[in-house]
């Protein structure tokens, strides 16, 4: 591919040699490293797919609050055979319902934090949203038996300096490619369709079990079958992340503050 541009009607090459100069001075050509794709080589990014052209995907599920909804999502993926799924736990949830983080951990799935209070990260400021972070850390560390290292921040909102402390403090903020959109509760098939239609190869796929999504555990058996159907086979976050390259962010598209 020839890489030129037009100016004043003359092909010059020069301005492009330099604008490509200027991105590697900055940090933010991509570049490879350790078989990871790094969008910014000199800050951390988030996660949001693996590129892979084998069939596997990651069933995601996030929990905030409530008691009605895991369990029936845990023996659902136990029933057709899934054992490999990644659970982002809120702190202060996992603390009041250690019964069911203990299921959780006993069915071998993958846990990773959800942080503390369910707020946007970016609207804290940097010992804020430290202490959130190991805040977290240590109440998941004590009910799950094992140190997280990925987290799913609130919201999914984060910024430059969130991916820069939670890289600090050992974590790898973990996104999705697919959104199942199952908080809005918009019908089962909605749910199922969505998942389906997008699915990819080395796509993370967002879907919740916390009591107000009232349709997962309805749309999840079907979703399963769908998916296998079309050859998918199911990995843990890390499982998919240490197979292939990363695809994440552009940090450079992100607000530093």
């Amino acid at each position: 591919m020839n890489f030129f541009y037009v100016m004043n009607g003359k092909r010059i090459k020069q301005y492009f040699v330099v604008a490509i100069a200027l991105l590697f001075a900055a940090g933010v050509i991509f570049t490879e490293k350790s078989n990871i794709t790094v969008f910014a080589e000199a800050e951390p990014g988030a996660v949001y797919k693996v590129d892979t052209d084998e069939k596997v995907v990651s069933l995601t599920f996030d929990i905030s609050w409530g008691e009605k909804r895991p369990e029936p999502i845990i023996d659902i993926l136990k029933e057709k055979g899934v054992t490999k799924a990644t659970f982002f736990l809120s702190s202060p949830w996992a603390k009041s319902h250690p019964e069911i983080v203990k299921k959780i951990v006993d069915a071998g799935y993958e846990i990773g934090s959800h942080g503390h209070k369910h707020v946007n990260y970016s609207s804290l400021d940097d010992e804020e949203i430290r202490k959130q972070i190991t805040t977290a850390h240590q109440i998941l560390s004590t009910e799950i038996g094992k140190e997280p290292n990925l987290l799913r921040l609130p919201n999914g909102d984060f910024d430059k300096r969130v991916l820069r402390i939670a890289d600090e403090l050992g974590y790898k903020v973990i996104q999705w490619d697919t959104d199942s959109l199952d908080w809005m509760n918009k019908g089962v098939d909605n749910i199922v369709n969505r998942v389906v239609t997008k699915a990819h190869p080395g796509d993370i796929i967002l879907m919740h079990a916390s009591d107000s999504c009232k349709q997962t555990h309805l749309a999840l058996p079907e979703i399963i079958d769908k998916l296998r159907s079309k050859g998918y086979e199911f990995a843990t976050v890390s499982e998919l992340m240490n197979q292939t390259k990363v695809k994440g962010t552009k940090v450079e598209d992100l607000p530093s503050t």
